[in-house]
């Protein structure tokens, strides 16, 4: 998206936040706890573990909303530092789309309203407005093998449904950390740390119209062979 140094913070968010996916409800602390718990059954490859949970909530979630969305409109290049590979093509790029217009549709954003789709984007540098961020990150030591995103996956995935167990909403995403310099500051991630991916969590808004959005998804049929089957 291409930056406007001209708007500020808090232009961007004055008036916007009542429009909002989730309550304007504080998550406790212990019910993060249970849910941390629960996900971190998840498969791990002979144990190693390699995942770290940091929780942000209050002023330190808000300087990163702060800090993500100045350098984004300032223009400043992303510095994710989990690689995401090359843009999608073909039907992946199909599905991308498919699931931006039915987003767009639930929002009434017409396809020319460039301030209403910019501030859609922004929203996800500013971790949709939650309550709560969770910043996944895996050791150093373990880069380069592909057992560790997998298991970061499998715990990311084990997270949002245990939340979901205890009425929490959550957004898997990579907007919240392709500033990794704002994130490492204001989470206090050490550098043995790699961020690999963020999660929004919060109690959902069931009014808010996004929210009732269900993606399309290919069918089975599609998706898997079976082999040795009568």
């Amino acid at each position: 998206m291409s930056g406007n140094p001209d708007m500020t913070y808090d232009e961007v968010v004055m008036g916007r936040r009542s429009i909002r996916g989730y309550l304007d409800k504080p998550v406790p602390q212990a019910v993060i706890e249970e849910v941390l718990t629960l996900a971190m059954r998840s498969p791990t490859s002979m144990n190693t573990q390699p995942w770290h949970f940091h929780v942000i909530t209050g002023e330190p979630l808000d300087r990163i909303r702060k800090g993500n969305t100045e350098r984004i409109l300032a223009g400043e290049p992303d510095s994710r530092e989990f690689r995401r590979g090359e843009p999608f093509a073909g039907v992946h790029r199909e599905r991308q789309i498919g699931v931006a217009k039915q987003l767009f549709g639930a929002m009434g954003i017409e396809r020319d309203d460039k301030e209403k789709r910019q501030d859609w984007v922004l929203r996800g540098f500013r971790q949709f407005d939650a309550p709560v961020c969770v910043i996944v990150t895996y050791d150093r030591e373990l880069s380069g093998s592909d057992d560790t995103p997998f298991d970061c996956g499998a715990v990311t995935t084990a997270l949002v449904n245990a939340a979901w167990s205890r009425g929490l909403g959550c957004v898997i995403n990579s907007q919240g950390i392709m500033q990794s310099p704002v994130v490492r500051e204001h989470a206090g991630i050490p550098d043995d740390q790699v961020i690999m991916k963020a999660v929004a969590m919060g109690w959902p808004d069931e009014s808010f119209p996004a929210n009732a959005v269900v993606s399309e998804r290919k069918p089975v049929a599609e998706a898997a062979r079976f082999v040795g089957f009568e």
